[in-house]
Order: C-alpha cells, then structure tokens, then sequence
C-alpha cells in the first residue's frame, strides 16, 4: 500500500474511511498541472511531464489495489498537437518510454490497457507499440486502464454519428432504433459504464472537452491550485473519493429525505 513517510496514519486512516463506504466504479482524471510544476522549480515542461508519468504509477497501483474497476486518463488531446512540436514529440517519447517499461508489469496485475482517441495521427514506431500494449492485456480482468490519446469529447461524438448515420444508410440501422444507449456503444468507451468521479488537479475549472457525452451525471472534484498533477498524491487521491462518497447522487431527481411537496 503506497503510505507516505511520516502520514502513515493518516493515510491509513483515509484508508479505512474509503474502503467503508461504496467506491466509484469508474474514476476519469485530467492530468493538469505538469508544465507549471516543472516552470516553479525552474525546469523545462518535460520534467514535470516525467513527474507525472511517476505519479500516475502510483495512482493506478492504489485504484487497482481499491479494486476501481476503470481508470481513464486524459494523456494526449486532439488539442495538443497546438503545443510546441519539441513538447508534442517529448510527450509521445515518454509514452512509448512507459508502456514498454510497464506493460509487463501491468500484464502480470492482470490490468487491461484500453485506448481512447484516433491513433492514426501518431507515427507507426508509435502505434505499434501501443497496439502491443493493449494486445498484450486484451484478455485481462482486472483494473481497467483507458488511456485517452488524440482524444476529444466533440471528435468522440461525431465520430459516433457518422458511424450510426452509415449503419443508417446501409440498412443495418433503423432511426427509430436510435436513443441514448445506442448511442453511447458508437463511443469509445462503449460497453463501459460512465465515469462516477471526474478529477481534475491544478485548481482549473474546466472539463476541456474530455468525456462530453460520458459526464452528464458523473460527480465533479477538482482539486485546489496549489495540486499540480506531480504532487497528486495517495492523500489527495483518497480525499477527492472520499468527496465523491460524501455526496448524494440524484441522476435529476430529488433526495430521500427531500421534501417531495
């Protein structure tokens, strides 16, 4: 169990909190934070992305070891090719850096590596690997990790569309057969159940087309400014769940205890 120095107790503590009361079966995170962690300690943005990649590892040991059943990041948006190329190039570096360092070990967890996002944008070196990856765990059962790479929320959803309109034109789809569950095994998270808990690191108040159609009732936490992605640590990790289990989801509805008149 990953516990820090002297907090032990504390953490075990928050520990024992999270484990007493229902977990969130699916925790989506945006990874915010790791340029301006890196520009505070007067370092260029790749190290704080290097920090981050050293968090995220211990963010998916404490999910595995809680039993979260899904895990989904938000490692590269369809926004981030804006980035400088240096940047973009380091981040898909360290990508590949990760998975071919990890995937055996994860393999070996019994964890399952799902991709989010168009692939075809990265270079074949790129895609190979991460195809290893995922082929590789394809038959695992246990922690769910869906990496989100050149992924967007309004790309996600009109990918869905255009792919229902061609089942439509093709016969193979009536309009009538289109609602909402339909519609959401056209995503890319189809056959998973939507995120309960949506995290965000860095103070930021925004979801950054990340899950648009998925989060209609997932619970929001988002951390305070002085969080970066790099110092997401087990206590802040556990304190954002235990937000979550403190809350009281409705899904557009009213509480038990509410009064009805």
């Amino acid at each position: 169990m990953l516990l820090n120095g002297n907090n032990n107790d504390k953490n075990a503590q928050l520990m024992k909190l999270v484990k007493s009361k229902p977990l969130p079966v699916h925790v989506a995170i945006i990874m915010d934070g790791n340029g301006r962690w890196a520009k505070k300690r007067g370092l260029q943005r790749i190290a704080g992305h290097r920090q981050g990649v050293e968090t995220l590892r211990d963010i998916i040991k404490i999910s595995d070891e809680l039993g979260i059943k899904y895990l989904t990041i938000f490692a590269f948006s369809t926004e981030n090719w804006k980035r400088p190329v240096s940047e973009v190039n380091a981040l898909i570096n360290l990508l590949v850096e990760y998975l071919r360092r990890e995937v055996k070990e994860l393999h070996s967890k019994n964890v399952k590596i799902n991709i989010l996002g168009c692939l075809k944008a990265f270079p074949d070196t790129v895609q190979r690997e991460i195809k290893k990856a995922v082929e590789l765990t394809s038959k695992n059962s246990g922690l769910n990790i869906n990496i989100a790479l050149n992924y967007g929320g309004r790309a996600d959803i009109v990918r869905a569309a255009k792919n229902i309109a061609k089942d439509v034109y093709n016969n193979n789809l009536s309009p009538d057969d289109i609602d909402e569950e339909l519609f959401s095994k056209y995503l890319y998270t189809a056959h998973m159940p939507d995120p309960d808990l949506l995290i965000r690191t860095s103070g930021e108040f925004r979801i950054s087309n990340f899950l648009l159609y998925q989060i209609a009732y997932t619970e929001l936490v988002f951390t305070p400014s002085d969080i970066l992605w790099p110092d997401f640590d087990l206590r802040a990790y556990l304190k954002a769940i235990i937000e979550y289990q403190n809350r009281q989801r409705r899904y557009g509805g009213i509480n038990s205890r509410e009064d009805e008149t």
